[in-house]
This record gives structure tokens, C-alpha cells and sequence, in this order.
């Protein structure tokens, strides 16, 4: 009889579709929504539209000096000669094609990792784990008939690219296998794990590149001599592990005992319970958390300048260093701001898919 009388009291679906019906839905639900909606219209509209104004229609897009831009709005010319040092930094300009050919085979490659019809994708994931950084290295490094451009001539886009993606592989195994430690049974291991995670939680990143470029060589022997890039890289690693760590704990402590019990009753040995029934759970529960501890990654790479590595932020002090173009730090900084939001809004929104596709059902 309780059922009945809530179907009787639920209004009909709504059949109405298009922007009229979006607004009322969301904007215009009710009469206090309606007045909030059109109060704050009221005071953001005219923000937007000068900021419109600024970034588009007074903009100035072509031109070869800064005697061409106009008052009014923003000079985007300025951001169009510095345009290569913005992606590449220092590279040689006749080299461009051996990052645009690597970027472009990455993306091939996750876009075939990520298409849900591509055939033999455990072999295609090896691949990308094991063969294709060797590639990659070749292609920007140089060597093997290829020009070396050493290091501390990468810069831009580029070089922030790199610091992230290398980051990110290569901390989420690393992170996977501390989270484990720190739940092993075995007191030793799981005290060693606990310690080093929260040493590097409690240590802000500023610091760790700093002490990976200037004390991590004084423990080194005087005949090896690691690259900067190389130093700040490890120190990424060392540092984002252990977060990734702390939140692959999370989703290991969110699965049922069940799920142990289960894979033990069937005989499986501890590593395979854990490859094939809790540690795809537990990642799946985690993915939110992930991404946004590799987004925040993707954001810190810009504090390598403290240690100078020219990533997109430090190639844009020098860019603006340039007597022929000072005054437009303003531009210079709205386009990396775009650029940052790009990658982590993408980010973002292919975190909230995979939640989607891989949504069955949390099933104790």
C-alpha cells in the first residue's frame, strides 16, 4: 500500500528536451534558484565578457613586433614568437620532428591501449612498458645515428611531458609494491615501508628536488656523474611513491576480507590473489585518488625551475626576459594556464569514464 502511494506521488518523467529545458532544470528549477541564477549573472557576465573582450575580439593575432599589438587587449603575437621555445625549450629547431614523432607514437599507442577492441593488448601494454621508452629515448636524447642533445637543452612543453609521464609509470608500480609492504605480515618489511612513505609524505617536493640535484651526487662516487634531469626525475619518483602508496592502502583496506578468503580456498598463492582478485579491485575503488595524485604531479613538475630545468613555467621567465618583449607577462602566463588546464581537465574527465565503464558494483 506504501508503494503505491509514493508511485502516486511521483510526477511523470519529463519528456521535454533542448536548451529551454536544460535551463529550467538547472538554472530555473524554482523561483529562489531563478533569482539566485539571474543575481549572479548579474555580477559574473560583465567579469566574463571583458575578460572575453581581453583574450578575443580586442586581441592582437598578427603581426611580427610588439609595434603591431594593440592597446586594448591581449597580444597573443608575443606568444606566437616565442612558440617554439614554449614547446621544445632549446632544442634544435631542425630536430622538432623527433619529439613531435615520439609524443605522436605515444598517443597511438594509448589510444590503442584505451580502444576496447584492439587485439592483443597485453602484448601491445609490454610494449609500451618495456620497448617503447627505449625508443622514445633514442629519439630525444639522440644516438644511434641520431644527433645527442644533451639534456640541459630540453625545455618547454616538452620537458614537462617528460618529467610527468616518467613520473607516473614508473611511481604507480613502485607505490604498488610499498602499499603492499606496508601490509605485509612480515614485521621488518612492513616497517621499512611505513617509515619510508611517511618520511616522503612529510617532506614538501621544493625540498626533495633540491636535495636530489645537490646532495643526492656528494653520495655518489666522484666517477659517476648523474644528469640533472636524471636527479630530479628520481626525485619525483621517490616522492609521488609514496603517495601512490597511501592511496593503493586505501583501496586495499576497502576490500572485503571475503575476497582473501575466497582466493585462498581455491589455492591460489598470495601473488596471484592479489594480480587477479583484490588489486584490480582495489584500483578500480582508487581510480578519483590516482588521477588526482597524477594530476597534482603533473602540476609540481613546474617547481624543477628551483633547480634549472627550463620547463614551461622557467621558459616563460626567460621568454619574458627578452628586452624586445617586456610587459606581457600577462599573456604568457593565461597561455600556460591553459595549457595546464588542458591536460589536467583531459585527465580529469577520462578518470571520470574509466569509473563509468568499469562501474559493476562494489559485490561483497
Amino acid at each position: 500500500m506504501f508503494v503505491n502511494e509514493l508511485q502516486e506521488a511521483l510526477p511523470p518523467p519529463s519528456h521535454r528536451r533542448g536548451l529551454v529545458a536544460w535551463l529550467r532544470q538547472n538554472l530555473f528549477p524554482n523561483w529562489w534558484n531563478g533569482l539566485l541564477t539571474l543575481v549572479l549573472a548579474y555580477l559574473l557576465l560583465p567579469l566574463i565578457w571583458s575578460a572575453l573582450d581581453w583574450a578575443l575580439f580586442s586581441a592582437t593575432w598578427q603581426g611580427s613586433s610588439r609595434e603591431a599589438c594593440g592597446q586594448g587587449g591581449a597580444c597573443w603575437i608575443f606568444i606566437e614568437s616565442r612558440l617554439g621555445q614554449y614547446l621544445y625549450g632549446f632544442y634544435p629547431a631542425d630536430q622538432y620532428w623527433r619529439i613531435n614523432l615520439t609524443f605522436a607514437g605515444l598517443a597511438v599507442l594509448l589510444a590503442l591501449l584505451i580502444w576496447p577492441k584492439t587485439p592483443r593488448k597485453g602484448l601491445l601494454a609490454l610494449f609500451t612498458l618495456l620497448v617503447f621508452p627505449v625508443i622514445a629515448f633514442f629519439l630525444i636524447h639522440g644516438g644511434a645515428g641520431l644527433e645527442v642533445v644533451e639534456t640541459n637543452r630540453w625545455g618547454g612543453l616538452m620537458l614537462t611531458l617528460v618529467l610527468a609521464v616518467v613520473g607516473i609509470v614508473v611511481a604507480l608500480p613502485f607505490g604498488i609494491l610499498l602499499a603492499l609492504g606496508r601490509r605485509s605480515h612480515m614485521p621488518v618489511i612492513a616497517s621499512l615501508c611505513t617509515v619510508y612513505i611517511e618520511f616522503w609524505r612529510a617532506v614538501p617536493l621544493i625540498t626533495v628536488l633540491f636535495m636530489a640535484s645537490v646532495m643526492l651526487p656528494l653520495f655518489m662516487s666522484t666517477e659517476v656523474e648523474l644528469d640533472k634531469l636524471l636527479r630530479a626525475l628520481i626525485g619525483i619518483i621517490l616522492f609521488q611513491a609514496a603517495y601512490v602508496a597511501e592511496v593503493v592502502r586505501g583501496g586495499l583496506q576497502a576490500i572485503p576480507k571475503g575476497q582473501y578468503e575466497a582466493g585462498e580456498a581455491l589455492g591460489l598463492s598470495y601473488w596471484k590473489v592479489m594480480g587477479l582478485i583484490i588489486m584490480p579491485q582495489a584500483l578500480k575503488i582508487t581510480i578519483p585518488s590516482l588521477v588526482n595524485t597524477f594530476i597534482s604531479l603533473f602540476k609540481d613538475t613546474s617547481l624543477v625551475l628551483i633547480i634549472g630545468l627550463f620547463d614551461l613555467l622557467a621558459i616563460s621567465k626567460v621568454a619574458l626576459a627578452d628586452p624586445a618583449w617586456l610587459g606581457y607577462s600577462t599573456e604568457a602566463y593565461v597561455f600556460i594556464a591553459m595549457i595546464f588546464w588542458m591536460f589536467c581537465f583531459g585527465m580529469s574527465r577520462y578518470s571520470i569514464y574509466l569509473e563509468r565503464k568499469l562501474n559493476t558494483g562494489h559485490k561483497h
